[in-house]
């Protein structure tokens, strides 16, 4: 369980320390949820697995149609997971589950907060984009270009070696930002009536005084979504709702 010390934070909202076996308990109660409610998971983990496809459909040599598609994906993404902290939260009240009554959650969650977070995501996406653009042009402008899909050798040179250490060192510090920015902040909207910047400050507030275990969640999100998307991201499937609810669990354990 996790400790009741107590850390000053955002008004009205308290927060508590966590311990690595809260890690374990939340990730035990996202398998309980999923098992107790499937439709619902794979209901909602369908749009991640979806919006995969579609991707790859239509960015086959439309760059342009791709950009707009990636746009919408993480705009529409804090929606399918607020579906999923719902379920979560109506199964620890003891509430029914009905589609209208869940649908018409995240329904309404678009005149809240939840679309303030997801055009920040998108604006962090379009600066990820930009910077590894950016990183890619400083160590290869000058090379000799191949064509990357019949050739990978490219990338095999010393410059091709860094560009590519640099652009996973940089995108794992801007992702773990986003993670502190979002990990507490997307179920807290959900859940309690604050605006999204107290949110966000909240929720870096709580990784800051949980770091170590934080920063196992976050690798823990990033193996996990990363094996599942092996298979054709059909492991998405099951990943995503298990860390979705177990997401919210984590939420519940660390503000009080």
């Amino acid at each position: 369980m996790a400790q009741i010390d107590i850390i000053e934070a955002e008004p009205a909202v308290v927060l508590r320390h966590l311990t690595l076996s809260d890690i374990t308990a939340v990730l035990r109660a996202g398998v309980r949820d999923f098992r107790r409610a499937p439709q619902f998971g794979l209901f909602f983990s369908a749009v991640y697995v979806i919006g995969g496809f579609v991707l790859i459909w239509v960015g086959a040599g439309h760059v342009s149609w791709t950009l707009a598609t990636s746009l919408g994906f993480p705009l529409i993404a804090p929606f399918a997971a607020a579906g999923l902290y719902e379920v979560s939260r109506r199964m620890e009240a003891g509430q029914p589950l009905d589609w209208r009554g869940i649908l018409g959650i995240v329904w309404n969650e678009r005149t809240r907060q939840l679309p303030w977070l997801g055009a920040i995501i998108v604006i962090y996406f379009l600066f990820w984009t930009f910077l590894a653009h950016m990183i890619f042009a400083l160590f290869m402008g000058l090379s000799t270009m191949t064509n990357i899909s019949e050739s990978l050798e490219v990338f095999l040179t010393p410059s091709g070696l860094m560009m590519i250490a640099v652009e996973l060192g940089v995108g794992a510090v801007l992702a773990f930002l986003l993670f502190s920015l979002t990990v507490v902040s997307l179920p807290l909207v959900l859940d309690r009536e604050v605006d999204f910047v107290t949110a966000m400050l909240t929720s870096m507030k709580a990784v800051r005084e949980n770091l170590f275990v934080m920063l196992v969640w976050a690798m823990i999100i990033a193996v996990l979504s990363l094996l599942a998307l092996l298979p054709w991201f059909l492991g998405l499937m099951v990943v995503l709702p298990i860390l979705g609810h177990a997401t919210w669990h984590l939420y519940r354990r660390v503000v009080a």
